[in-house]
């Protein structure tokens, strides 16, 4: 098994605004105008986008929010807990990883709407993944709530909510 640093090299990532490394690998060329979106989308958007996403042991990726659902696929190196706070407060976990006969998952989606974040099972590990957003992914519709108003919203889940953020 490959270290973290020799993806980040080899795929070329950079740093994620919610931790980890990325980097985009698909934009789809066709895009589906504003006005035959949801409301929630400010602008047209691509049909799909796709990338890389490389979380290193000792860090995490922030609780955030998009507007689509996304779709993550395991590639390499340790379980990775998806933590996910639906938008009625309910906790829940994914477990991404290559194991199913323990329950792993090699694909799962959140949901749009959804809070979550992540982090590696594996001490001394990583997890390289891939997110794939329809209708493609734009920074216009990413949320990165603070941990006052995490904990104030969701008080109920204050352990994962003082972990997974800022």
């Amino acid at each position: 098994m490959k270290n973290a640093r020799y993806w980040i090299d080899r795929l070329a990532l950079a740093r994620h605004p919610e931790g980890g490394y990325y980097r985009e690998t698909y934009r789809s060329k066709e895009s589906i105008a504003r006005e035959h979106l949801p409301e929630r989308f400010g602008g047209d958007r691509a049909f799909s986008t796709a990338i890389y996403f490389l979380l290193p042991t000792g860090e995490f990726s922030a609780f955030h929010r998009i507007k689509h659902d996304e779709a993550w696929h395991f590639y390499e190196g340790s379980a990775l807990t998806i933590h996910v706070i639906d938008p009625k407060g309910e906790y829940s976990t994914i477990i991404l990883g290559r194991d199913v006969e323990r329950g792993e998952a090699l694909q799962a989606v959140v949901a749009a709407g959804c809070l979550f974040g992540a982090s590696v099972d594996d001490p001394d590990s990583y997890a390289l993944v891939g997110c794939t957003a329809a209708p493609g992914f734009d920074f216009d519709d990413f949320e990165m709530p603070g941990r006052e108003e995490l904990l104030e919203r969701y008080p109920q889940h204050t352990g994962i909510i003082e972990k997974l953020t800022r």
